[in-house]
């Protein structure tokens, strides 16, 4: 599959959407893409093809990601979904695009990965997991001073709050 790489954007939302595919919802953990039918319609309504082995790729490309986000992997564990990608250049009146071929499969996988080096070189520090250790989403954040810890203030930012609060009574009585 050939796709346009825009260098100027990176597709925060769908990268940040892969990761989020496995929240822990009523203290269980979910995974969007536990299953082909599942993981296929999710990326059907992404625009990304819908096969069985791309929904393989891009589950275990977002586990590599995740690992690699939370420290727990090196970035390196990362080239396999990159090595068979080629660059074509393109020019235009606008300038130089680059046009990005991967193996049939394989396409959502690379683009996440893409995606994460891109904003990694636009907002170093940026895309982190949540602050909440029960929470297993991650957040980019857009703050000025970069200081943002949970992926939702409503409801990780309030547990993790009223959570501290509840220990220091505790721990003053």
């Amino acid at each position: 599959m050939e796709w346009r790489l825009d260098l100027d954007r990176v597709d925060e939302q769908f990268l940040l959407e892969l990761l989020n595919s496995t929240p822990v919802v009523d203290g269980v953990a979910l995974d969007e893409f536990a299953d082909p039918d599942t993981g296929c319609a999710w990326l059907e309504a992404r625009g990304w093809d819908a096969t069985p082995e791309e929904w393989r790729a891009v589950r275990d490309a977002r586990d590599d990601l995740q690992a690699v986000i939370r420290g727990t992997a090196e970035p390196a564990t990362l080239t396999r979904w990159l090595a068979q990608l080629s660059w074509k250049p393109t020019l235009d009146t606008s300038g130089v695009h680059w046009e990005c071929s991967e193996p049939p499969g394989r396409t959502a996988a690379a683009a996440a990965v893409l995606a994460w080096s891109a904003l990694l070189a636009s907002s170093p520090g940026r895309l982190r997991p949540c602050g909440n250790p029960e929470c297993r989403l991650f957040l980019i954040d857009h703050s000025k001073p970069n200081s943002a810890r949970w992926c939702s203030m409503a409801v990780c930012g309030n547990r993790m709050k009223a959570r501290r609060h509840y220990d220091r009574v505790r721990q003053s009585r």
